[in-house]
């Protein structure tokens, strides 16, 4: 009777459907940059520990290089849901008219990743953060990627070198005035775009961390290389509110371990890779790096620091006077007493 009763429940088991494994979670990833900057390499680690955090319940397609959207095309793409992950620069998220992330863009606004830190790791980051709920958009995260130089084929040791040239900057009124404020042209491009426009002359010269000028191979299209550290290039890992709310709650926290983690990593990265990245421009003997004494940074900050005055209106004056007490910051060191 045992015998029957035990081959009856096989038999039954072996008649009852099978059940399909759900598939997995997919999240498309794209972003505009190598996969050897900071940025590309955040990106990647970050798709390994969420498939392994989640125990492969979710799955990351990293899409480097503009592969799949360009600077302008990534944020529609978020927002129709043809993407899941974006890591802009934070210039961008002026096209939602979320002016006040332009703040990061204020010339020498940082004086090091200390002072920077300070602001993205702290109530003020988090609120610009926040701020992006009512465009239905989450942000989890900030990445460094590091100050900027300026690059060009002709030296840059003063203010005034920079007159008269063509530069190419990101899609940000602070960057605009920036430019104008040295008698400089500004050129708005898609990064993807700007190693061809250097080698047909398009634009004279960029603004970059050192790690994405190499990575593009910009500098092969520039004699000249300024280490200035004067304007701070980061990301906002975002993704979209709709996308994130219907995810059950253990992915959610499983992924915000791993975004943890990955921010971890990509800001502790961000310096290493830019240094690396001089030292190989120095290696390859095309380019000339020219490093400003004291004197010669102060014209820069002389020059540049009235932009923050002239964007107070755009950005909000309790935002950047927030930062300034934040960080200890007193613009009025570098302004020239005439201009006071």
């Amino acid at each position: 009777m045992k015998y029957r009763m035990l081959l009856l429940m096989v038999v039954c088991f072996a008649a009852m459907p099978s059940v399909a494994v759900a598939d997995p979670i997919l999240i498309r990833f794209s972003h505009v940059v190598a996969p050897d900057t900071p940025k590309g390499k955040a990106a990647e680690y970050f798709a390994r520990r969420a498939e392994a955090l989640t125990g492969g319940r979710v799955r990351v397609e990293v899409h480097p290089n503009s592969s799949l959207y360009k600077d302008r095309e990534e944020m529609e793409a978020l927002q129709l849901g043809a993407v899941q992950m974006l890591a802009p620069s934070l210039a961008k998220f002026s096209v939602l008219g979320v002016s006040e992330f332009e703040v990061f863009d204020l010339p020498f606004i940082f004086d090091d990743e200390d002072a920077l830190a300070k602001v993205t790791n702290g109530p003020i980051g988090r609120r610009l953060l926040d701020s992006l709920e009512s465009r239905g958009i989450k942000g989890l995260a900030y990445w460094d990627n590091g100050f900027k130089s300026f690059s060009a084929n002709r030296p840059l040791r003063r203010p005034e070198d920079l007159r008269g040239l063509r530069m190419r900057i990101q899609a940000s009124k602070v960057l605009e005035a920036q430019m104008q404020a040295l008698g400089a042209i500004p050129l708005m491009m898609a990064f993807s775009d700007v190693h061809e426009a250097l080698r047909i002359g398009v634009v004279d010269g960029t603004e970059n961390p050192h790690s994405n000028l190499y990575t593009q191979r910009m500098h092969e299209a520039q004699s000249y290389l300024t280490v200035t550290d004067h304007g701070y290039l980061g990301y906002a890992v975002i993704t979209s509110t709709r996308f994130w709310d219907g995810l059950p709650r253990a992915v959610r926290r499983q992924l915000t371990q791993a975004m943890r983690e990955a921010s971890e990593y990509a800001n502790r990265i961000a310096r290493e890779e830019n240094a690396r990245a001089i030292e190989a421009v120095r290696a390859e003997g095309g380019t000339e790096i020219i490093e400003l004494d004291e004197a010669e940074r102060a014209a820069f900050k002389r020059a540049l620091l009235p932009v923050h005055r002239e964007m107070a209106a755009r950005i909000g004056p309790e935002l950047i006077d927030a930062i300034y007490r934040e960080t200890g910051f007193d613009p009025e060191r570098f302004v020239a007493p005439a201009a006071r």
